[in-house]
């Protein structure tokens, strides 16, 4: 008796992000780090399945050349082997090829959760990710 192995190799997991206005991001990333109510967790490709309500905070997308990032108010994520599917009520990315434009979407940010989040010490942690992280984009 023969038996023959087959390994996958999986680098990438497919992330899809949806608001009711419309798809924020859709693509193939290396992993994503999300706010889960129960706490922060990271999805890379081969993670089991599981679905988890998202609190307010900041989406880390991890690409082969740089990291994004997207802030939420709340939200919903289905995670299987191969994929990330985000229901988000709303959402705000944080990108731009000028200080100035990083500048007014971490605004944007700033007013989407300061209205999602009563707890000030979550929303000043939040930020402050949102800003360091910012700076390293450009």
């Amino acid at each position: 008796i023969k038996i023959k192995v087959v390994v996958m190799e999986i680098n990438n997991i497919k992330l899809s992000i949806v608001t009711p206005y419309g798809a924020i991001f859709d693509g193939d990333v290396k992993g994503v780090d999300l706010p889960g109510v129960e706490g922060d967790f990271g999805v890379l490709p081969g993670h089991c399945d599981c679905l988890s309500l998202l609190k307010a905070g900041v989406i880390e997308i991890h690409k082969d050349d740089k990291n994004e990032l997207i802030a939420i108010n709340w939200g919903y994520a289905k995670v299987n082997a191969n994929s990330v599917d985000i229901l988000a009520n709303g959402a705000v990315a944080i990108t731009g090829d000028s200080d100035s434009e990083i500048s007014k979407a971490i605004e944007g940010a700033k007013a989407l959760l300061e209205d999602a989040a009563s707890d000030k010490v979550l929303l000043s942690n939040v930020l402050y990710k949102i800003e360091t992280s910012a700076k390293n984009m450009l």
